[in-house]
């Protein structure tokens, strides 16, 4: 589709953009290039330029200024983790400098309990795809993850467990033909107890970093039910503000 390719371009663009001034032409530099320059360099169109650039500026790695110029925020760049941009488990751990893996604990339909049926926004029991998965730093205990997805977003029989395996937004887009837009993510801390405290090999009481994340499609349809507990001192989270 149309706005999908022109998403994915700027995608594209924006991660060319983002390489460029981490590690290309533009590693030491303390601005960019005039808009001309950097579109002649990036081989694109003004117009594709300015749309990468003011979502650049959104996300705060660059700062714009008539008289001034684009400023490189290196203190944004230099960052490992942002928990206000999605990255997905596993880059998030290497990231931080740590070999990652994944082990998928389970996967079964069953009916949504209480707390996913509200803010997935299904009746009470519908029936959920649940997706539980172990991620390791180098070997090591880090994120427990249990994903829930509404079974009747579902349109192909469950792929083979190894694809179940791979980050969830993979599973939406080629099984429920669904793509994330944006989500909404309560962050608390929580005392490890259960299922989490068992897999993550902690004593209950243990302090986890919680995340109660749901997930939304551009027509604001949730489509994902996250529950997130992150062992401490593995990744470490930063959140950018911006002034208003």
């Amino acid at each position: 589709m149309p706005g999908q390719r022109g998403s994915k371009l700027q995608s594209t663009l924006q991660s060319r953009l983002l390489h460029e001034m981490r590690e290309g032409a533009f590693r030491g530099a303390k601005r960019l290039p005039s808009e001309n320059d950097l579109a002649k360099h990036l081989d694109v169109s003004r117009t594709q330029l300015r749309d990468a650039l003011a979502r650049l500026e959104r996300e705060g790695f660059i700062s714009r200024r008539h008289g001034v110029g684009t400023v490189i925020n290196r203190h944004v760049l230099a960052l490992a983790v942002r928990m206000d941009l999605e990255v997905e488990f596993l880059e998030m751990v290497e990231r931080s400098g740590y070999r990652p893996d994944v082990v998928l604990l389970s996967t079964e339909r069953l009916p949504a309990e209480a707390g996913a049926a509200e803010r997935l926004g299904l009746e009470a029991e519908e029936p959920v795809l649940r997706n539980v998965r172990l991620v390791t730093a180098d070997g090591r205990p880090a994120i427990y993850c249990e994903d829930y997805i509404p079974l009747r977003l579902v349109q192909d029989p469950l792929p083979a467990t190894k694809e179940m395996g791979l980050p969830i937004f993979h599973f939406l887009r080629e099984h429920c033909g669904a793509e994330p837009c944006m989500d909404l993510t309560e962050v608390r801390a929580v005392p490890a107890d259960g299922r989490a405290a068992e897999v993550l090999g902690l004593a209950p009481g243990t302090p986890l970093l919680y995340m109660d994340e749901v997930d939304y499609d551009v027509a604001g349809r949730p489509i994902l039910y996250a529950r997130q507990f992150y062992v401490d001192g593995i990744v470490r989270h930063t959140l950018m503000r911006k002034k208003i």
